[in-house]
């Protein structure tokens, strides 16, 4: 794990300005603080982390019924500058010439 630097004193260019760094008013924990911190599991209810589970189940893209499939393969190099030509899709319309001479 990579050691994060503390900052001391406000320097900008870090995604937030001089007043967010003013607004912030939060001490070093003490030595009794961090001896007495508890795991968020012991002092959150289950709820919470029911809900956090749900929430990731909803990220990211829809699952497919049918999803591609990733393989290598090698193509002519004119063949894939004809389809780039087409620009963004390309990989897509590739995918429909094969459909179209699978006869799918």
């Amino acid at each position: 794990m990579a050691k994060v630097a503390k900052l001391k004193e406000f320097k900008p260019g870090h995604g937030y300005t001089k007043a967010d760094w003013d607004a912030v008013d939060f001490p070093e924990m003490t030595d009794d603080e961090l001896a007495n911190a508890r795991p968020a599991r012991e002092v959150l209810p289950p709820a919470f982390f029911e809900a956090i589970d749900e929430y990731r189940k909803t990220r990211g893209r829809p699952l497919l019924e049918k999803p591609k499939k990733q393989v290598t393969l090698r193509l002519d190099e004119d063949v894939v500058e004809r389809f780039r030509e087409g620009g963004k899709g390309w990989q897509s319309r590739i995918n429909d010439a094969l459909r179209k001479a699978a006869g799918i």
